[in-house]
């Protein structure tokens, strides 16, 4: 953009760059092997996940106190937390925990959503945000603004993540 004024020749840049968002290394053989948890999953679809509940901040704390990389509340940690990295201890601020315990979760949402209508994957996203209950009492996503904006953005990101989807030691692509 050019501005002229007063005889001055003011060149002003606007860029507006796509921010390539890249998974911690870390964090990699975590998401990989959550994958593995059950076929509803991949490595794209939890890294999409993680990215959207926290920015892969493993001290992230939400306004309404869902915790950790994967965003759990309390009374949720409680019941599908696990020690993950056999520390003897389950930790929703360490991921080795977390990213184990959000795939046991995911796995099991989409077995109760399995005989809802539409897309599976999203059917499980709307229950990690909404509840099982509502995604089968709306039979598929519930008609919730946020609800639906947490599925569009997990989907968004997973597509940023694809090229972890590929055989283990392939180039990414």
């Amino acid at each position: 953009m050019v501005l002229l004024g007063g005889g001055v020749v003011t060149v002003v840049l606007v860029v507006r760059a796509h921010q390539k968002v890249t998974v911690p290394a870390a964090l990699i053989p975590l998401i990989d092997a959550a994958a593995k948890t059950c076929p509803a999953l991949s490595p794209s679809l939890i890294a999409g996940q993680l990215y959207a509940e926290s920015r892969f901040r493993a001290g992230a704390v939400s306004s309404a106190g869902a915790q950790g990389i994967a965003q759990f509340t309390p009374e949720t940690w409680a019941e599908w937390g696990v020690d993950g990295d056999g520390s003897g201890a389950k930790n929703v601020f360490d991921p080795a925990d977390a990213i184990p315990a959000q795939a046991k979760y995911d796995c099991w949402l989409a077995r109760q959503v399995a005989s809802v209508p539409g897309d599976a994957t999203d059917n499980m996203l709307a229950a990690y945000n909404a509840g099982p209950g509502r995604v089968t009492q709306y039979q598929g996503l519930p008609p919730y603004p946020e609800t639906r904006a947490y599925v569009s953005k997990v989907d968004k990101y997973a597509a940023q993540f694809r090229h972890l989807d590929g055989p283990v030691g392939s180039p990414a692509g």
